[in-house]
């Protein structure tokens, strides 16, 4: 794959900075360096902080904001395949994927302008209790204060964009720190947004060691709420350690999925796309499927066959399906998951001559084995025969994780059923689970998070309720 390497500063209080020490970043497919980020530390985030907490003692008006966030929309339509390529580059995601991030970004933008406009409070019905009589009341929605960001290497755009623009929608600064492995994206945004004409401090972006720049965010009382998307282990830490910040976590998934023996047609080509996009890194990739008897032997042929006809190679073909995983690591790790799930191999199990895993499915693992009950974050499937629907949802809720579940069906009365029942925070009928458009509530339950994402949603999370009563 063909590479620039390219060398980017941190965006602090307006101005681009370097500190002396770089982080390489590094094609997850080839090895190669595709870029050089300026390394932040302690110092850099305390300097951050101090811009952040300034920039808010002038507040933007609701207008001005929603007027930059459209300038940003409009230039990553223009910049479209800039971004992808960039989005391809670093965190190694399939071109085709990689333009539907670039295209996602660009509509989150769009929905954070409109929540800008809008942000308002509610009347309160005073004369509804007679002590109430003769006042009027109603609520502000003030910004909580500064934010500082924690953002995952999947979606190195599009998961950035919905920690900044709902931030700046909401009138609050926000001090960001992207993954390591993937800042480019994020520094790209910054660059927008600066071009764009907000003003210095409202954004401000270091990269580098997550515990030194998250010591320094969850230490420091002027960061009034952090937003993070990652691990389950190290956002539920995170919390504990700030039990006064509003704290909103957007965590991972062993994303189940139930086939019932009336599923349409097309429910075999819907999951076999969305369990292996991006090689499976999404908190919502789709992991365990449940299948009904009835279905069992039509669904496998069918999903296996196309998950064979799946392309693995270099992310810069615009034919690859599935590309590499983030790092050697993640890459170990996958292989012996998938080495201890005592089930029968369907497909894949092992790699390209390249080193890529190639598409694995896995019929009827053991209930214990880690792809049954953990998230793998990489190209796996389980595909487990059950006898009934009430089996399937018992099992689909039977992890820790909470986050998105689908049901194919055709029956109304069971979709319905199964969506009351399934402990997540979102139930896709008859559409995969990995679905999500921007605008609407994301977020789980139980280990899976406590917040909901989408610009209207998270707006109304970076903001506090004040009340205001007058006598008249």
């Amino acid at each position: 794959m063909a590479t620039t390497v390219a060398e980017r500063k941190l965006l602090v209080n307006g101005e681009w900075i370097e500190t002396g020490d770089w982080l390489d970043v590094r094609s997850p497919y080839s090895g190669d360096v595709v870029g050089r980020v300026a390394k932040a530390g302690d110092a850099e985030t305390k300097r951050a902080i101090d811009a952040a907490e300034l920039a808010m003692r002038e507040p933007l008006p609701a207008h001005k904001r929603a007027e930059i966030l459209v300038r940003v929309a409009g230039s990553l339509g223009r910049r479209h395949d800039d971004v992808a390529r960039l989005i391809s580059q670093e965190a190694g995601k399939p071109m085709k994927a990689a333009r539907v991030e670039a295209k996602r970004a660009m509509s989150t933008y769009t929905f954070a302008a409109v929540e800008a406009r809008k942000l308002a409070g509610e009347m309160v019905p005073m004369d509804a209790a007679q002590a109430g009589e003769g006042k009027l009341a109603f609520t502000l929605r003030i910004p909580r204060g500064v934010v500082g960001a924690i953002s995952p290497f999947n979606f190195p755009c599009n998961l950035v964009a919905h920690k900044i623009a709902p931030a700046l929608a909401a009138g609050c600064a926000m001090v960001l720190k992207p993954a390591s492995a993937t800042p480019l994206s994020a520094l790209l945004l910054a660059e927008l947004m600066h071009d764009a004409g907000l003003p210095a401090g409202w954004l401000n972006v270091v990269a580098g060691s997550s515990s030194e720049i998250g010591d320094v965010l969850i230490d420091d009382d002027r960061v009034a709420a952090l937003t993070f998307t990652g691990s389950g282990d190290v956002g539920w830490k995170l919390k504990q350690r700030a039990p006064r910040k509003h704290v909103a976590l957007e965590l991972g998934n062993a994303t189940p999925v139930i086939v019932c023996a009336d599923a349409p047609d097309d429910t075999a080509e819907k999951l076999a796309a969305n369990s292996f996009s991006f090689a499976g890194q999404s908190c919502i990739s789709v992991q365990r499927i449940y299948v009904l008897e009835d279905a069992w032997d039509d669904f496998v042929s069918s999903f296996v066959a196309k998950v064979e006809a799946l392309q693995v190679g270099d992310p810069a073909d615009e034919d690859t399906d599935v590309g590499p995983v983030i790092d050697d690591d993640a890459r170990e790790r996958i292989l012996e998951w998938i080495a201890d799930a005592d089930g029968e191999l369907l497909a894949g199990g092992d790699t390209t001559d390249e080193g890529l895993i190639r598409p694995t499915v896995i019929a009827n693992p053991s209930p214990d084995a880690k792809v049954s009950c953990e998230e793998v974050f990489g190209p796996v499937v389980t595909l487990t025969r059950v006898a009934s629907l009430d089996e399937a949802i018992d099992l689909a809720n039977s992890t820790r994780y909470g986050l998105q579940a689908g049901v194919f069906t055709s029956d109304l009365k069971n979709a319905l059923g199964a969506a009351r029942r399934l402990d997540f925070g979102g139930v896709t009928i008859n559409e995969a689970p990995t679905f999500r458009a921007d605008q609407m509530p994301y977020g789980g339950v139980k280990a899976s998070g406590n917040t909901r994402e989408g610009p209207a949603y998270a707006v109304r999370e970076l903001t506090e309720e004040r009340l205001v009563v007058i006598d008249l």
